[in-house]
């Protein structure tokens, strides 16, 4: 029964999340004539630290460099489409056990994820040039899945989902811009899916920093890239009746009807074989509104756009603190950034 595509949890990311950015985008910010007296300074610093490595020489080229350790708290929401396919159905009752079979004739009309995640992000400046971090983070997912055959049918499933990963980033400097371009990998696991979900965030922009001429550890840095998701495809999971259908003994008339017009009527032969062996028995539970019957699924999910457009701005009050924000413009995918960056020596 089709009913069941509504457990299609495609919990994303989150945030996907997440953070692809780093202090690095000031690692090439030279200051010249606004304040020579900061950039002679610089040249005169005895950086006798770790990290990052290289450190001393860039100093005594008189570029500023951001301090090598930092935290990041960040708050991520996204909105973006999801494309299913290759759906898969099973069912397992106090009297039934059956397994995942393909029914590859259900279609899907616009699925959306709608997402939020709070997470942490520790990193360090390995190179002035190269940056590594973690992610640890929570977050909620709430994904609306649209079935438009063998029948309409509407659902809407929200879940916690966990987050770990890590990333690394490059950073460098052409002229008067910075550009950075950001990776990572993150492992997101919702409550209802079997596995976790591997997450893939690629981010390239390009930029410029403004320093203030009375208090130049201060700047304000602006920016335009893109950005790019990627999610692993194959989805394992299952969840009861009445998770996947909501108001369930509402609904249960108007789903059996509309399930027996599209059997007697526009269903084929082979359609009505796989129908007979996984749906119809699922059918059976829902006109029973047995709402405690658990529905095993499987799908390959993906985002329906890969790449968007995004633009952002940071403000730093000095080389310890930094608040940011990056928003998702333009395409498919919309998304809003805010984060509070601490960063210290070491």
């Amino acid at each position: 029964m089709k009913n069941n595509f509504q457990l299609f949890i495609i919990p994303v990311i989150f945030l996907m999340l997440l953070p692809e950015y780093g202090s690095a985008q000031y690692s090439s910010k030279k200051i010249r004539t606004k304040n020579e007296k900061y950039t002679d300074s610089l040249k005169q610093v005895e950086y006798n630290y770790k990290f990052p490595i290289w450190g001393q020489k860039v100093y005594q080229k008189g570029f500023d460099i951001p301090y090598p350790a930092g935290i990041m708290a960040n708050y991520m929401w996204m909105e973006q489409g999801i494309d299913i396919t290759n759906m898969q159905l099973g069912l397992k009752t106090n009297s039934l056990d059956i397994p995942l079979t393909s029914v590859d004739f259900i279609q899907f009309g616009e699925n959306s994820n709608t997402s939020y995640t709070f997470n942490v992000r520790p990193d360090l400046w390995v190179f002035p040039f190269l940056n590594v971090y973690g992610i640890l983070g929570y977050g909620n997912s709430n994904t609306e899945v649209n079935l438009v055959a063998p029948i309409e049918l509407q659902s809407v499933v929200e879940q916690g989902i966990t987050t770990a990963g890590f990333g690394v980033m490059g950073a460098g400097g052409i002229g008067p811009v910075w550009f950075s371009v950001d990776a990572n990998f993150t492992w997101n696991k919702p409550e209802l899916l079997d596995k976790s979900t591997r997450v893939n965030v690629v981010g390239i922009r390009l930029g410029k920093t403004f320093t203030f001429k009375n208090k130049p550890e201060s700047n304000i840095a602006v920016w335009a890239g893109g950005m790019s998701i990627n999610m692993s495809s194959e989805t394992r999971g299952q969840i009861t009746l009445s998770e996947a259908i909501p108001g369930l003994e509402e609904r249960t008339d108007q789903i059996v009807a509309n399930y027996n017009d599209w059997y007697d009527n526009e269903a084929t032969i082979p359609q009505k074989v796989i129908a007979d062996q996984v749906l119809a028995p699922i059918i059976e539970r829902i006109d029973a509104a047995d709402g405690s019957a658990i529905i095993r699924y499987g799908m390959d999910k993906q985002v329906s756009q890969k790449w968007n457009g995004i633009i952002g701005v940071q403000y730093q009050y000095n080389k310890h603190w930094m608040l940011r924000s990056e928003a998702g413009l333009i395409g498919d995918r919309k998304s809003f950034l805010l984060s509070l960056n601490y960063r210290f020596l070491m």
